[in-house]
């Protein structure tokens, strides 16, 4: 990618956006499975154990939800290895490619390239 700021290097960043912020979200979610599971069991309040029980329980279903989410658009492949490494491998490329982008160009001129509104 030469010019961040080119409209058409925008293709398919929405769907990259979209992907990356779910698989942070199914991360965050696992987290907190994990952390809502340790103060389970070091809780001893039987009212407060209730309560994280009932928090796990959400969570475990939210996690669920958007496992299935995520292998429903394909953003996914719990059980296509070869897929998923395709996935992370993308991935990867991209966040590369991110990287090396040049953000300070000595050309930021952009004039020409979006539409101007009329002067009245």
């Amino acid at each position: 990618m030469q010019d961040y700021l080119d409209p058409i290097n925008s293709v398919g960043m929405p769907e990259l956006t979209d992907s990356g912020i779910a698989l942070e979200f199914l991360l965050t979610t696992k987290t907190g499975i994990r952390n809502l599971s340790i103060a389970l069991t070091e809780t001893a309040s039987p009212a407060l154990q209730k309560i994280l029980r009932t928090q796990l329980d959400v969570m475990v279903d939210l996690y669920f939800e958007i496992s299935e989410l995520m292998v429903k658009k394909e953003w996914l492949k719990p059980y296509d290895l070869a897929g998923q490494k395709e996935l992370d491998i993308k991935s990867a490329e991209n966040a590369i490619s991110i990287a090396q982008l040049d953000l300070f160009p000595k050309d930021m001129n952009r004039k020409g390239m979006f539409p101007t509104p009329p002067k009245k």
